[in-house]
């Protein structure tokens, strides 16, 4: 096997995703480029045009429009209720404030679960109204069909595989890939998601080995989600990462700041103001 050098080694500033020059917007092509390279990358949920734009600004390269909408800004209890509809103009409203990453737009439970025209008929909904780059759908083997279909009419697909949310009915929040037989049904699932032609592979919730080892059999990116520190690149939830979500956090979850304690402060500020009569003053008066 060839050494690569030092220089061979470290990302050209010019090309990398994050961090990068130029302001077109990101294509699979980089990502796979960034794959070949080595290179490390992150990705976030965005739900909406104004934190959209912010991460953009950070220079986020892959922002995933996720049906965990439904949990983070819908008020449902899991994703399975977010409809097509919904997707579709959360979608639009991530494109309109992005201009350099390539957003993802999930399909929801339902849209595509019937067979590859129902995921078609799906994704161009996406694709069309909402102006996304790529689609995401779940399941390894039992999507592959749809997958193929959708790749084959020139949708690019990010799959998911190892825990999938829309299936909490059945396989509820838990590890996936432990044990030699769901391990080697996790390898399959990969295999089959790359052979259909995705062009990225999310593992959420699998053992880090097991993450790892995907990662060295793929030729496609793999984007960990509590799937340890050996995959092409990470995702998080973005109201988990800047502390907005309430609760207990999943353990693989790192929180960067704490946004619900500085809103709940300044929503708490504004009320005291406006009681006391020290909101509005002169300075803030029109007349």
């Amino acid at each position: 096997m060839t050494q690569l050098s030092a220089a061979q080694k470290t990302p050209d500033s010019s090309r990398t995703l994050y961090g990068g020059k130029g302001t077109r917007r990101i294509t699979v092509r980089d990502l796979n480029a960034a794959k070949e390279r080595g290179e490390k990358w992150p990705m976030l949920t965005a739900y909406d045009a104004m934190t959209a734009s912010v991460f953009d600004e950070a220079g986020i390269p892959v922002m995933l429009v996720g049906d965990s909408a439904g949990n983070c800004h819908l008020g449902y209890e899991t994703t399975v209720p977010v409809t097509l509809d919904e997707m579709t103009m959360l979608s639009a409203a991530v494109v309109r404030g992005t201009s350099r990453a390539l957003i993802v737009g999930d399909l929801p439970f339902g849209s595509y679960q019937e067979g590859p025209v129902q995921a078609l008929r799906s994704a161009t909904r996406l694709v069309k109204e909402a102006g996304v780059g790529a689609v995401k759908l779940e399941g390894g083997e039992r999507s592959h069909r749809q997958i193929e279909l959708l790749v084959e009419s020139g949708i690019p697909v990010m799959a998911h595989i190892g825990l999938t949310p829309q299936s909490v009915n059945t396989m509820g929040y838990r590890v996936q890939g432990r044990g030699e037989e769901a391990a080697q049904q996790l390898l399959r699932d990969a295999k089959a998601v790359q052979d259909a032609g995705a062009f990225a592979v999310v593992l959420e919730l699998v053992p880090a080995e097991l993450a790892a080892e995907v990662t060295r059999v793929l030729h496609i990116p793999t984007i960990g989600i509590g799937a340890g520190p050996d995959t092409d690149a990470q995702v998080l939830v973005w109201t988990d990462m800047l502390g907005l979500t309430s609760g207990k956090m999943p353990r693989f979850v790192k929180q960067y700041a704490d946004l619900r304690s500085v809103m709940t402060q300044a929503a708490q500020a504004f009320a005291e103001d406006v009681v006391g009569g020290a909101f509005p003053t002169e300075e803030h008066s029109v007349h």
